[in-house]
């Protein structure tokens, strides 16, 4: 691994308390990373700053973010200035899951989702562009915004419509956010995780035996990685660090309304 990939780049990451967000976190800091973490979580995302601080690889700070509100987004981009002077790459990780049947959504589940997964990516993509223009262009390289997508932004399941209609909603922010911050020399790519073990999917397994779509525990892992997963395993957030590594870095500097799939082989394009 390159230590230095990531040198002098000051990386905002939402969703930074668990899972793919704080093992993003750790493997940036060890590329030399500057990271500003935000999560809503926020005695779980000091933790996460704490031991890339204890590590000696990089530096972190925390703070407390709700992605639905601007105020809070803005707050989150203003303490990754504060701390190392500017905001270079902001990557939106954060994200929830409540699965359902078709006719069992309701209003309740429709706007959570949502608000958090595509509300809360509009107002980071905006709140981070803001602070990138005002600083005017970097002389060598472009600004990077990265929202994360999901298998579920090129296709839909039965069980997880909402979800599904969030992660669409990413591939547009995606495509149209390239298309209208490149004069600001800002890009926009993202990258579509498949079924990787984390505390979040930890729930939705719970969750999906509830609605009926399993028998027990367990189940829907390995069911999907047997049937659908060409690669015939699911995923770690270790499987998906590099690809967000490489978002980061210089190396994707010509690249620019494009969502990289992660996901083993489940969706082939």
């Amino acid at each position: 691994m390159d230590t230095a990939r990531l040198k002098g780049k000051n990386i905002l990451i939402t969703g930074a308390a668990q899972g793919m967000g704080a093992q993003n976190a750790r493997h940036f800091a060890a590329q030399g990373a500057n990271l500003c973490l935000g999560d809503v979580n926020a005695e779980g995302v000091a933790a996460v700053a704490e031991e890339i601080n204890a590590s000696g690889n990089g530096k972190a700070v925390a703070v407390k973010l709700d992605v639905t509100s601007r105020a809070e987004n803005a707050a989150a981009v203003k303490a990754c200035v504060d701390a190392f002077g500017s905001i270079n790459v902001a990557l939106l990780n954060a994200g929830v899951n409540k699965p359902r049947m078709f006719m069992d959504i309701d209003e309740d589940n429709w706007d959570t989702i949502m608000d958090i997964n595509a509300k809360g990516v509009l107002l980071g993509m905006q709140e981070a562009a803001r602070q990138m223009i005002a600083q005017g262009p970097m002389p060598d390289q472009p600004y990077k915004i990265i929202p994360v997508g999901s298998i579920v932004s090129r296709t839909a399941f039965l069980d997880v419509i909402p979800y599904s209609c969030s992660k669409y909603a990413v591939l547009a922010m995606i495509i149209g956010g390239a298309k209208a911050l490149w004069e600001h020399k800002i890009t926009v790519n993202g990258y579509g995780p498949g079924v990787v073990r984390t505390e979040l999917w930890e729930q939705l397994d719970k969750d999906l035996v509830k609605i009926g779509m399993f028998e027990k525990e367990g189940q829907s892992m390995d069911h999907l990685a047997s049937t659908m997963i060409t690669m015939k395993r699911y995923s770690y957030p270790e499987d998906v660090q590099g690809t967000a590594a490489f978002l980061c870095s210089s190396d994707s500097d010509y690249m620019t309304g494009q969502l990289i799939m992660i996901d083993g082989g489940m969706i082939m394009q």
